[in-house]
């Protein structure tokens, strides 16, 4: 049991690029693939996984305000960025601006939505 313990210790201290290498030596040893493997993990750990290679994480980006609708569009970047009417507007003002940093899916359309209806231009990065 110590051994485990002191492999998982050793292993711990890998750098990704070491940990990249490992995986693949071991695929070439075994004669097996983790691609599998670490799907199942993943959505295990995390819930229902999303596809590869489409996104999961999302950055709000206020790209332009229609100036007619600015004071809707500041009252709703405070609501979903928690700040002051200040702060709000000060993103409003220096658009393009990131709003929220690393959203999920749905709560980034939902921003989306919501700043688009106040007279936003809105990006998902």
């Amino acid at each position: 049991m110590s051994d485990l313990k002191e492999l998982i210790g050793a292993l711990s201290n890998l750098t990704v690029a070491e940990a990249a290498k490992l995986v693949k030596d071991l695929e070439n040893e075994w004669g097996v693939s983790a691609a599998a493997p670490v799907a199942v993990a993943g959505a295990v750990a995390g819930g229902a996984q999303e596809s590869a290679g489409e996104k999961n994480s999302f950055n709000v980006i206020l790209k332009s305000v229609d100036a007619a609708k600015k004071i809707a569009v500041i009252k709703v970047v405070k609501e979903i960025a928690g700040v002051g009417l200040g702060e709000a507007k000060a993103i409003v003002d220096g658009a393009p601006k990131e709003i929220k940093n690393n959203a999920n899916k749905a709560e980034a359309e939902e921003m989306k939505k919501k700043l688009e209806e106040a007279g936003a231009v809105i990006e998902l990065q």
